[in-house]
């Protein structure tokens, strides 16, 4: 084998690798990415897998939480220098960031996110919050924008608020539904001064107290999410067309967790609600087809790769 073929061997199985993560811990994540085209699907798998790594080093820690971070962001960073990495996780990471020229101020914003973890236990209102959300999601949708395209004539800065609102959406989504958990790991992403107003305390969260001012809480936190979608909306028609069913899906995944913690009567701090598997085929069914004619659709439209090269 030579050196070449043995640095793609490793690329393809560093992706394969990342796509086992994304399998293994975003279910609905992961359901949704198969809708995408097979050249666009192993991107996605990476930035979710670096995300989920460095995600994994604050939340499930070791002895060293804020050196593993450190070092895990260190590495990455100068792996995106040299252009190749030992790791898999980063190695597929380096390649999607310069196959993709992403800006690598985006990982800069999210590793330091993560690193703010370790020691901000709670946010005062809604602003701090979405001032801690643009590094540990905004970023995110501006990540995976450019490999989702855009439609002809659509340039990227166009789509970005509606890829960030998107981000947002999701991540708040996440936070409602592991109220329960993350106050176990000494942080609460519910703004402080809407859970005075309700009469709710960061001791009534630990002892899983479900009471009608959390109730009232946690309404009024999902109709702000609710606007979040309602503000990423306009965004999916101006992708390309054969990622439209993707995002499609993952906004109805997700945000069908809002109907769930809804039927719970917000009922989150004791279980963790989810959209279950049968409704999980079933967004991903109906919007298979449709990805599959966009994805027709498109390959007509390009012109002839042959007849355009001359070969």
């Amino acid at each position: 084998m030579t050196a070449v073929a043995g640095k793609q061997a490793e690329l393809a199985a560093a992706y394969r690798h990342c796509a086992d993560i994304a399998a293994r811990h975003g279910k609905s994540y992961h359901l949704a990415t198969r809708l995408l085209t097979p050249e666009r699907r192993p991107a996605v798998h990476a930035l979710y897998a670096a995300a989920r790594t460095a995600d994994d080093l604050v939340d499930v820690p070791g002895a060293d939480p804020a050196g593993d971070l450190a070092d895990w962001s260190r590495a990455a960073l100068a792996d995106l220098d040299t252009g190749w990495s030992e790791d898999p996780v980063r190695l597929a990471l380096v390649d999607t960031y310069r196959r993709y020229a992403i800006d690598v101020d985006h990982l800069v914003d999210f590793l330091a996110a993560m690193t703010s973890d370790l020691t901000v236990p709670g946010y005062a209102d809604l602003a701090a919050l979405d001032r801690y959300m643009w590094g540990s999601a905004a970023v995110i949708g501006l990540m995976v924008l450019p490999v989702l395209g855009t439609a002809p004539g659509v340039r990227r800065e166009e789509a970005a608020p509606h890829a960030i609102a998107l981000g947002e959406a999701f991540q708040l989504t996440n936070f409602l539904r592991d109220v329960g958990e993350d106050v176990d790991r000494g942080r609460v992403y519910l703004p402080a001064d809407l859970m005075a107003a309700h009469g709710v305390t960061r001791e009534q969260l630990a002892a899983r107290q479900h009471s009608p001012g959390f109730r009232e809480l946690m309404r009024e936190m999902v109709a702000i999410t609710r606007r979040r979608y309602d503000d990423a909306a306009p965004g999916t028609p101006m992708l390309a067309r054969e990622s439209r069913d993707c995002v499609r899906a993952a906004t109805a995944l997700y945000g069908g967790i809002l109907g769930e913690i809804e039927k719970a009567d917000y009922r989150v701090l004791d279980r963790r609600v989810r959209v279950s598997r049968p409704r999980r085929l079933a967004v991903f069914a109906r919007r298979l087809t449709a990805a599959q004619l966009a994805r027709v659709s498109t390959t007509r439209a390009k012109p002839n790769s042959r007849s355009s090269t001359g070969a």
